[in-house]
């Protein structure tokens, strides 16, 4: 798995371009640098609505490429994946360091925030090292400002030897003179000597008897220094990218061979090892940004992160942290929920409507009466509760998500849970994967790339589904509200809202736990170490959170819900309305489950509505109800006291809501989350363990809570 000749490289990756390329003189701009650091923002300066999203060939990590035109000539923006580092350890430094590689950009613009400029230069150095067509964007302007700090650009500038130029992307302050610098790289108008960074005596010859050998089998399309550096290192992945993107097969070839060992043995001499050789490359490129940190920032008020510090201390406490948290994250629950039920009426309403006239047209085309159930109370039916169910909680908690995100208040999140899933061999990004969960789970499980390491971006990738979507909110409220609330009095919302938060808590627990069973058995491992960055409190931009949360996530997700409910609706009809011995198959099935069923605390009819609503969790409900009034399509109760009394009359306890309540919480994830697993993973092994561990998971649970009221005799 990888990037391939055919979508990258200097004449391949115009391939990959091609559907938004017009001429070949199209100019191609790289756009890297580190997370926050406003690159996303000016890229959507840059390109506008002109944009195209999707997969790097091979790879799980989203490009986004837009163009502009600038002096009459067409540029091709290419957004590379936020990274601190281009050493290849994640998939996302691998993606950003062969596309400034073999891409063939004309230009690589590197983005750094001003606010932190010494520790941005790591990228900008290690860029600089490839490739000499760089121009350097010093970003956030405006926020060091307002921090005192000072950027001295033109010294920074002579430094680097490559242009720099100030900008602030929300104001669009520098961005005319950041496009012209673009041009006279591109063009050649203006040449460039990048500094050049020295390794010490012995590297550096060991270096120079390399370079020849490298330039001569690589034809010197790349920076044979950089490279002789780092296959010295042992940079297999840098060996296989070369091979691939170079249409090189000669990297294998005795002279090559002989000479690493040559180099490694004479390293090895000066009691220099593979660890120790890494160690000497971070530490010059780290001792190198701090000296010209040094020499081109100044601060006036040395204490200007003052402000988020304090918050920080409460935010990040041990005594607060946690419960700010929970009270954040019900606070947007309640807000979703309560929000959502407005436009999900309007929507049910605006569909029956719609219904209507389709009946009717049918009926005017003289259809069969079978073809009209199938696509209208079957197909259609279907496809309208998971659209008017689904989008408005979405459409409210992803921007909300996306609020929290851009205030910066998510990596705190993670900071908050990292020594819960340090403990469980977890990796601490996994709260923010848990956290879109709660949306939902195809998007929480698209989240965990922001994961390096594999065995933890499996570990969840697996468990996310123990999280609920807002398509199993519906159920758990109701059945709060109704079995678990109703004794409560005035307190019901209350008692209902604590009901609701009790379970979201115990998925946060089961989520450990699994993930810590999961570490000590089929994916063993240690925890990696990873840079969390608490990056500086930013005021929110409203523009961009509608934009981003809806088109990326909201839109993104329904898509790919719609697609698996409509023959899912086929499905249910054809269940509800075929017949043995005047029995519907729905029926029959549900009678076979029953056993297994009451053992978890629950009856066949509700086993086969969490079967038949795999396609889309929000159908469990109206499926049940079906059922339970032998019905030949899905249909809703006009109050939750009609659906309490319903079950009541089909056996319903607290028990069994509360048996329901945790099967809702721990089973199968939907087939939408299904999907994306299989395109993320690439394996149906990993996607039936995603499917068996949290089913599994939920037979447990039932089971042991079921069997345990009843042997204590609490019903």
């Amino acid at each position: 798995m990888g990037l391939t000749k055919q979508s990258t490289g200097t004449g391949a990756f115009s391939e990959m371009l091609q559907v938004q390329s017009e001429s070949p003189n199209d100019i191609v701009v790289a756009l890297a640098g580190n997370p926050n650091t406003g690159k996303s923002t000016l890229f959507n300066s840059f390109t506008g609505l002109n944009q195209h999203t999707g997969n790097w060939p091979g790879k799980t990590v989203t490009n986004a490429q837009g163009r502009y035109i600038y002096k009459d000539e067409n540029y091709i923006l290419v957004d590379l994946p936020g990274t601190y580092s281009l050493l290849s350890n994640s998939v996302e430094e691998q993606v950003a360091r062969d596309f400034i590689c073999f891409g063939g950009p004309h230009v690589t613009v590197v983005v750094a925030d001003a606010t932190c400029l010494e520790r941005n230069l790591n990228l900008v150095l290690q860029v600089l090292e490839i490739t000499d067509k760089v121009v350097v964007c010093v970003n956030l302007l405006d926020e060091a400002d307002k921090k005192t700090i000072h950027v001295n650009l033109k010294k920074l500038s002579a430094i680097l030897g490559v242009p720099v130029v100030g900008t602030s992307a929300t104001t669009g302050n520098g961005l005319e003179e950041l496009k012209t610098e673009i041009r006279k790289v591109a063009l050649g108008h203006i040449s460039t000597d990048p500094i050049k960074i020295t390794y010490g005596p012995v590297l550096e010859n060991i270096i120079k008897d390399l370079e020849p050998v490298v330039g001569e089998l690589t034809n010197n399309q790349i920076n044979n220094k950089w490279a002789a550096l780092h296959l010295i290192d042992e940079d297999n992945q840098l060996v296989k990218s070369v091979n691939s993107h170079l249409s090189m097969t000669k990297l294998n070839e005795d002279l090559l061979h002989n000479k690493l060992k040559e180099a490694r043995a004479e390293l090895k001499a000066q009691n220099i090892d593979r660890k120790d050789l890494q160690d000497l490359i971070v530490s010059k490129l780290v001792k190198t940004a701090e000296a010209i940190g040094n020499e081109v920032v100044s601060v006036d008020n040395k204490n200007y992160n003052e402000r988020d510090r304090k918050i920080d201390r409460v935010l990040t406490s041990k005594l607060f942290g946690i419960p700010i948290m929970i009270s954040l994250l019900g606070l947007v629950f309640w807000i979703t929920i309560t929000g959502a039920n407005y436009p999900s009426s309007m929507l049910a309403e605006f569909f029956n409507w719609i219904e209507q006239y389709l009946v009717d047209f049918f009926a005017w085309l003289e259809t069969p009466y079978w073809v009209c159930d199938v696509l209208i109370f079957g197909v259609y039916r279907t496809l309208s509760w998971v659209i008017s169910v689904m989008l408005p909680p979405m459409a409210i908690f992803f921007p909300l998500f996306t609020l929290m995100e851009d205030l910066g208040y998510l990596p705190r999140v993670a900071f908050n849970l990292d020594h819960y899933f340090k403990k469980a061999c977890a990796h601490g990004k996994q709260a923010l994967c848990m956290c879109m969960g709660f949306g939902c789970n195809a998007a929480g499980v698209i989240s965990c790339r922001i994961i390096d390491s594999p065995r933890e971006r499996l570990i969840a990738t697996i468990t996310n589904n123990f999280v609920p979507c807002n398509g199993r909110f519906p159920t758990l409220i109701a059945l709060a509200s109704l079995f678990i609330a109703s004794g409560a009095g005035r307190f019901s919302s209350l008692a209902a809202t604590l009901s609701v938060l009790a379970a979201i808590v115990l998925g946060v627990i089961i989520t450990l736990t699994i993930s810590k069973f999961l570490s000590k058995t089929i994916l063993k491992g240690l925890p990696s170490s990873f840079t969390l960055e608490l990056p500086p409190y930013r005021k929110p931009q409203v523009g961009q959170i509608i934009i981003r949360s809806i088109f990326d996530r909201t839109l993104f997700v329904l898509a790919r819900a719609v697609t698996v409910a409509a023959p899912a609706g086929l499905v249910i009809w054809a269940m509800a309305n075929i017949t043995i011995e005047n029995i519907s198959l729905l029926t029959h099935c549900a009678l076979f489950l029953d056993p297994l069923a009451r053992l978890l605390g629950m009856d066949g009819y509700i086993l086969m509505a969490f079967i038949l609503g795999m396609p889309a969790n929000e159908i469990v409900l109206p499926i049940l109800i079906m059922s339970y009034m032998s019905k030949g399509s899905m249909l809703e109760l006009d109050s939750l006291s009609e659906m309490k009394q319903l079950f009541v009359d089909n056996g319903w306890t607290w028990l069994t809501a509360v048996c329901t309540m945790l099967f809702s919480l721990n089973h199968w994830p939907c087939a939408t989350t299904l999907l994306t697993i299989r395109k993320e993973t690439q394996s149906w092994k990993w996607t039936g363990v995603s499917f068996l561990v949290p089913t599994i998971t939920g037979i447990v649970v039932c089971f042991i809570v079921a069997q345990g009221v009843m042997l204590l005799g609490l019903i």
